[in-house]
């Protein structure tokens, strides 16, 4: 086993609390989610507070979306902790975090994933390149969030 990192970060122009509302309440990732539309049918659970910690989102669709879920574990002002399971297509579990710094009316967001890969995950990542593409997914998703935030703040 080996420990992995990835993270992506961007400037939104919204204060923290617009940003971090959409990023705690998993109700809203339906609108910034890079995974939104991987499954036409996918089948969405919520449990627990509606966010913060506890709050928990549980999903399984397709192969593609795969089946999984996340539960917030921590929740400041200033970085959200997530516990994330994939059961489907592959068995792992991650700790995901967003860390939101305060620049005046701007929001610096990092996202950040970390956890362990298994000598098999590692030797496909070699050919596959996994991290490349979970990159560009955090890449897609910073964007729509910063769009969703920047709307939000200008409504």
């Amino acid at each position: 086993m080996s420990d992995f990192e990835l993270s992506r970060s961007t400037a939104i122009d919204a204060p923290a609390p617009v940003v971090h509302a959409l990023i705690n309440d998993f109700h809203e990732w339906v609108a910034w989610s890079p995974w939104e539309g991987t499954d036409p049918a996918l089948q969405r659970t919520y449990t627990g507070p509606s966010q913060g910690v506890g709050a928990t989102y549980a999903w399984s669709g397709n192969r593609k979306a795969g089946r999984g879920s996340m539960r917030i574990t921590d929740s400041t002002d200033r970085e959200i902790g997530i516990r994330l399971e994939f059961l489907k297509p592959f068995k792992a579990t991650n700790d995901v975090t967003f860390v939101l710094v305060p620049e005046g009316e701007t929001t610096a967001v990092t996202w950040r994933m970390t956890g362990q890969r298994s000598a098999v995950m590692a030797a496909m990542n070699k050919v596959l390149h996994f991290d490349k593409m979970i990159g560009g997914d955090f890449d897609k998703g910073l964007r729509q969030l910063k769009a969703r935030a920047e709307a939000d703040q200008s409504a």
